[in-house]
């Protein structure tokens, strides 16, 4: 379970650059968690209280507007990172859901612990402070994209920057994380196969 996790951290940080020792206290705050498919890791309503790091298969957090439709915020598959940041660093309820698409497995980590792992780890701090980076610059170019690029933009946009995850999850929820209708994405997907026969 954690040794992928190691992986993680050695891949990210460099050989060396944390100690045994460190990474036993890291270890030592660590949980696993399993999920069948569909099944909540994290409901509306609740308070986010562990950062999780996806070990095995894939999530999505969501939201539901009054009249029952989802709409997809973000997925996570190996090696990537899932949890509501803002219910958890204000301790307010969370507006999303997030569950598994297919079955999970999670490295939870406390938030309280995450911080004191923060604290005594100066090089896992720098790593993490370097993902949010990242993730800030992703959730700024969806946005660009969702509010000025057409409907075949924003697919093919997703195809180059997922396509691993394009062939994991169903095109309804593709249509949902883009903003679009399934029945617009099926006619995108059409038009796009037919130009490449022609």
């Amino acid at each position: 379970m954690f040794e992928k996790f190691r992986n993680y951290i050695i891949e990210k940080t460099g050989a060396g650059s944390i100690t045994a020792e460190q990474f036993e206290f890291i270890e030592s705050l660590c949980s696993l968690k399993k999920l069948r498919k569909r099944q909540y890791f994290l409901q509306e309503g609740d308070v986010s209280k562990y950062n999780a790091f996806v070990l095995k298969g894939c999530l999505r957090t969501y939201s539901v507007d009054d009249d029952g439709v989802e709409h997809i915020i973000s997925f996570a598959v190996e090696d990537w990172w899932a949890g509501d940041r803002e219910s958890m660093t204000s301790g307010n309820p969370s507006r999303f859901n997030i569950d598994a698409i297919e079955e999970s497995e999670l490295l939870l980590i406390s938030h309280p612990d995450f911080l004191e792992i923060s604290k005594r780890i100066p090089v896992f701090q720098e790593m993490i402070n370097s993902i949010f980076q990242r993730s800030f610059i992703k959730a700024q170019n969806r946005i660009q994209s969702v509010i000025s690029d057409s409907a075949e933009d924003k697919y093919l946009h997703f195809l180059k920057n997922n396509i691993a995850l394009a062939n994991r999850i169903p095109q309804s929820m593709i249509a949902s994380y883009l903003g679009i209708s399934a029945e617009t994405l099926s006619r995108i997907r059409k038009q796009i196969v037919k130009r490449e026969q022609s």
